[in-house]
């Protein structure tokens, strides 16, 4: 999904982090690539960004080239999956060009978006037009250069697709607003049950192999989790049984298959999902079973929006996308992530978070509470950073409304109207003129003083400290997955002292194995 508008669904997650008035001391930092870990309390102050005026930057032409037709994007397609690879195709056009904006041609191209020409935006101060809805449009945008077929949905254009401008965009928002408020009260509960389950089932696969394969127990109390807490209805009691993730991956699968490497051949992919739309009635059936757990199961809300003018039907197919492909692909790639980027952060991390997280638990009476939670900067600091690190949706479009100047931070550029912006995001919230070390996973940087650094931090269609509203394009459940991270790892912590893990590569994410899980102690 994506947050309560003016936070209203969860009003106490907007956190003002007093700064820490203690010098910290530095912990050990062994690395991993491409992004290094330092499991550290920095010693660096937060560097910030000194805005240049319009008038003092040279305006210049946006660099790069489409090429021929056909022959260019395909061109660039193939550098993006498997010459380069995604980052390195970015990277090398920012030395060929010396910038960080310029033209190139995002996949898929041919023959299944018919304009696949872009500007890129890679650095945190052009990155924030594509958040302007006063300066570009995201009608069916969500997917890029091409749009999946709406027979997938049901027939519908689902609210990701719509325009703020459109009626039906603040009529559905304000829907998947209103379940999130009402059902804020089960967050808690339901994550620790669901969640206590996933640990159980690490704990006896480890014991069983010597090892736990994570990313599907993972899916699988992610998926119960939104189920119970949103809906009041278990997946395994239903029809549905424990299918809904599986059913759910193959779902999104057929909307995301152009744009992802499955990790086949070349000459596999190349002629088939990368040129070709995978036909819909393939998974016509197991859809059908999602819609028709979640009609079952969201009665009340559904009323609701009959109420406000979107039919029953409209509301579910909406709520069926944010609920499985907005909150629950953000989990499936989020949690996995964190499982990484703190596992391989060791052991002296590890410490510090039990010891802030069960100190606080203890002075809130034993029970874990939203004052508990406000209650531990180093924990908080840690989700922000994986979530500048590897943000969820790592890309955003929009389409120029009208004729602009955007600026890096050296540059201004001319942008014409109905032109195509693209950004990478985790380019822009590593930008290396906005953050020290910004390559490394740094557990502290939003403690403290950092705290002023997280309007930088672009994981959720707009910056960490602004709200969704019907107005904007935020995603709606912002702050719910921003919660959910945290009761992540609190429960992590309180359960465990330690834990490592391997990480390897998945389609959508990092593939976790757990080798270790120390109980805690005390």
């Amino acid at each position: 999904m994506a947050a309560a508008s003016s936070l209203s669904a969860f009003p106490t997650l907007k956190f003002h982090i007093r700064p820490n008035k203690k010098s910290p001391s530095k912990l050990s930092h062994p690395c991993f690539s491409p992004s290094p870990i330092y499991a550290s309390i920095s010693e660096t102050k937060p560097s910030t960004v000194t805005p240049s005026k319009s008038d003092k930057l040279p305006v210049r032409p946006v660099p790069g080239s489409y090429g021929l037709p056909v022959i260019g994007p395909i061109s660039d397609r193939l550098d993006y999956f498997y010459n380069q690879g995604r980052d390195e195709f970015f990277k090398s056009r920012v030395q060929k060009y010396q910038s960080t904006v310029y033209r190139v041609n995002m996949p898929p191209g041919p023959f299944i978006a018919s304009d696949p020409h872009v500007i890129v935006l890679l650095d945190g101060k052009s990155f924030p037009v594509l958040f302007d809805v006063t300066k570009v449009e995201k009608k069916d945008l969500f997917t890029g250069t091409y749009m999946p077929s709406t027979t997938l949905t049901g027939g519908y254009r689902i609210l990701s697709y719509l325009d703020p401008s459109e009626p039906n965009h603040a009529k559905i928002k304000s829907i998947i607003f209103s379940l999130l408020k009402s059902r804020r009260d089960n967050v808690i509960p339901e994550f620790q049950s669901s969640f206590t389950e996933l640990f159980e089932t690490l704990e006896k696969n480890l014991e069983n192999n010597g090892k736990a394969a994570y990313n599907d127990p993972n899916d699988q109390a992610s998926f119960n989790f939104l189920a119970r807490a949103f809906f009041g209805a278990n997946p395994p009691d239903t029809k549905l049984g424990v299918d809904g993730p599986t059913l759910i991956s193959k779902w999104v699968l057929f909307q995301l298959s152009p744009s992802l490497t499955l990790g086949l051949p070349k000459i596999v992919e190349e002629p088939t999902i990368h040129s070709f739309r995978l036909p819909p009635f393939l998974v016509k059936s197991d859809y059908q079973r999602l819609y028709d757990f979640f009609y079952a199961s969201a009665g009340s809300i559904l009323s609701e929006a009959e109420n406000s003018g979107i039919s029953r039907e409209e509301a579910c197919h909406n709520i069926v996308f944010a609920v499985c492909f907005n909150s629950f692909g953000g989990l499936k790639i989020l949690f996995p992530n964190l499982m990484k980027l703190i596992g391989q952060a060791g052991v002296k991390l590890h410490a510090q978070l039990a010891q802030e997280i069960r100190s606080a638990i203890k002075t809130s009476g034993g029970k874990i509470t939203m004052a508990a939670m406000e209650q531990m900067p180093l924990m908080k600091s840690v989700v922000y950073e994986a979530l500048r690190i590897e943000p969820p949706v790592p890309t955003q479009y929009g389409r120029a409304k009208k004729d602009l100047i955007i600026e890096s931070h050296d540059t201004a550029f001319e942008i014409k109207e109905g032109e195509m912006l693209f950004g990478y995001q985790p380019f822009a919230t590593k930008d290396p003129k906005i953050f020290d070390r910004a390559e490394e996973f740094v557990a502290d940087r939003f403690v403290g003083e950092g705290e002023k650094l997280l309007k930088h931090v672009l994981w959720s269609n707009g910056p960490e400290t602004e709200s969704p509203t019907v107005g904007n394009k935020q995603c709606a459940g912002k702050d719910f997955i921003v919660l959910a991270s945290r009761l992540f790892v609190v429960e992590l912590f309180r359960r465990y002292d330690s834990f490592e893990v391997e990480a390897g590569k998945s389609a959508l994410g990092v593939a976790v194995t757990v080798t270790s899980l120390k109980r805690a102690s005390s």
